[in-house]
Order: C-alpha cells, then structure tokens, then sequence
C-alpha cells in the first residue's frame, strides 16, 4: 500500500501545481484587464498597474489555493475511479475513508499556507492597494492641475482651474488666477484668488491661496456670505480620504479578535470560512469522486466549479447577514461550515456502507 500511497501522492502533487498555475493565469489575466480599465477611469495610476494586478493576485491566493487543493482532490480520484486503480485500494481491505489520512497528509502544508495568507496576507495586500489608491488620489487635486482646464478632485467633490502654473524649489507648485468650486452638503464654496502654492505643515499637504474672495452659499436657507482674504490655506487632501476609516478588509486579524463590532466579526467570519472551507472541500472531493460510463471526463471539473461558487456565495451572504445583524457570528459558522461538515461525513459513510 505504500507504493500505491507514493503514486498517489505525486499525482496529487502534479495535478494541484498544474492547476494552480491555470488558475492564477486565468486570474492574473483578469485581474490585468480590470486594473487597467481603472486606469483608464483615472481610479488608479497607470504607472502602478502591474504593482496593484500583483497585490490583487496576492490577495485573492488563499481562494485559489482552496480551489486548487478541490479540484485536484475531485480529478485525481475520479480518474482513479475512471482507470480502476481504487479497485488495488478496496481489495486490499482499505476503505474509502481510509484515504483520509493520506489525502489530510498532502493537504496539511496547504490549509497552513491558506491560513497564513488569509489572515496576514489578505489584509496586508488591501492596505497597499488602498494606500496606493489614496496616495494617487491626493495627488490628483493639485500635480494633475493642468494650466487653462477645470480639474476634478478624485472625490468629485472640488473642482479647480488655473491660469498658468510653475514649479518651485522642492516640488512646490505656484499658480495665478485661481478658480475653486468646493461641493458640500451643506454649503457650496467659490473661491477665487490671484496666486497660490502648495506647502507642507505638520507633514500634510496644503494650498495656501493670496489676495482672493470667497463666496459660501447656504442650502438651508439660500444665505451667501462673501468674505476677502490675503491668505488662505486649504488642505489638499480630500476630507474623506484624510478622514476615512479603513474598511474591514485591511485590519489585521487581531484588531478583529479584540474589536468585536458586526463588520469586523463579518470579515473574520469570511475570512475564517476561507480555511474552513478548503477543509470541508477536501471530504467532499473524497465523497464526491465517482465516475459514470457517459459522462465526460470534464464532468468532476464543472461539479467541483459548482460546488466551489455555491460554497464561496454562501460564505458571502453570510457574511453580508453577520454585517446586517440578521444572525450571529458563531450561528454562520455552525450552519454553513458545520452543516456541510455533517453532510459530507454522511455522504462519505453512505458510499462507504453502499455495498
């Protein structure tokens, strides 16, 4: 049984390498797509496109790799099944579960590297792909001002125009005949002024604006009041973006644990799902193989697919329930996890009696 253990093994090895790289291919491409139709938007900086494809990829690996070890775990079998060499296994006095220890053997440097990343590595990969998008949209508001044309903030909130403009020393920007329309719920704000430039306080970025007016219009009760200054600064960095709080998908796993509000218990919920789903999948690949004389070879791929995007879908709902507070933390994870555990352990003890 050793021999027959061995060969096992290295197909499993094969199958999970050549799938994997299929399945980041595919995702890589998509991804790639996606990024630089962002760029085109003017969401992202088109110089950072490969970088932000490469966190994307990075982040999303503990699902491929869940994908991977299931289709590798379905395929093998079934082509075992397909080819007769279960019959070696069964008449040697194994059963069905007793590939079990085996298949967990092979599995368990996987659902390790899929807990690692799922708990650091997905977190970590977001808050780069927030910070670069952040990082380009600050810099939208004032490097991107081009001398003659109306330039949008990223938040689409201010909009600026400048009649001509010049570097200084240290990267500093100096503009004249400035026009600046600010967009608020509660007021809107023109500002006008004959020269400005960009300054650092405090390691934020401002423009401090001379000689100028400003113009606030009141929604409430349509009140304007005009005001003149010789200076004014104003803070480059969108207000929301300066004062935005991280979404849940970037904090680490222990601010998770120690925090326990619904969003954070949602993404700790998706993200433990993760790991408990590459488990869940690998007992249903070993209940599921089976090979039927008309179907395809192609069948325990589109099964496993099927299974696979089910499984995912529900993970997502119900994290979307835990957000919500519609059910519980621990409720989800008994329900969804739990129950497809217990429907697995009788699918498999079902095969295992069928005589």
């Amino acid at each position: 049984m050793s021999i027959f253990k061995q060969a096992m093994q290295r197909e499993l090895s094969r199958t999970f390498a050549a799938t994997s790289v299929v399945l980041v291919t595919i995702v890589m491409t998509m991804m790639l797509i996606r990024t630089l139709g962002l760029a085109s938007k003017g969401a992202i900086n088109p110089q950072e496109v490969l970088l932000i494809m490469s966190y994307s990829v990075l982040g999303h690996t503990p699902t491929l790799l869940a994908l991977s070890l299931f289709i590798t775990v379905i395929s093998t079998l079934a082509r075992m099944i397909g080819d007769n060499e279960m019959v070696i296994w069964l008449s040697s006095g194994k059963s069905l579960p007793g590939l079990l220890k085996p298949l967990f053997r092979f599995a368990a440097p996987i659902f390790i590297t899929i807990a690692l990343m799922v708990f650091m590595i997905w977190p970590w990969a977001n808050t780069q792909m927030k910070d670069l998008r952040e990082r380009f949209e600050q810099r939208g508001d004032i490097e991107r001002v081009i001398p003659g044309e109306f330039q949008e903030s990223g938040n689409g909130r201010r909009v600026i125009y400048v009649d001509k403009s010049s570097t200084k020393d240290l990267g500093s920007l100096e503009v004249h005949n400035i026009f600046m329309v600010y967009f608020d719920k509660a007021k809107d704000i023109i500002t006008t002024a004959q020269s400005g430039h960009t300054q650092f306080t405090k390691g934020d970025k401002f423009i401090v604006l001379d000689k100028g007016q400003q113009l606030a219009i009141h929604h409430a009760d349509q009140g304007i009041r005009l005001t003149e200054f010789e200076s004014l600064g104003i803070r480059a960095q969108s207000e929301d973006i300066a004062n935005a709080v991280s979404p849940p998908n970037t904090r680490p796993t222990l601010t998770l644990l120690q925090d326990a509000k619904l969003d954070n218990l949602g993404e700790l919920s998706w993200r433990l799902g993760i790991v408990l789903t590459s488990i869940n999948l690998l007992l249903l690949g070993l209940a599921s193989a089976s090979v039927k004389p008309r179907q395809g070879k192609s069948a325990p791929l589109l099964l496993a697919i099927l299974i696979f995007a089910s499984y995912y879908n529900f993970i997502n709902v119900g994290q979307n329930w835990i957000v919500s507070g519609e059910i519980g933390f621990g409720a989800v994870l008994i329900a969804l996890h739990g129950g497809i555990f217990l429907l697995t352990v009788m699918w498999l003890f079902m095969r295992h009696r069928r005589p």
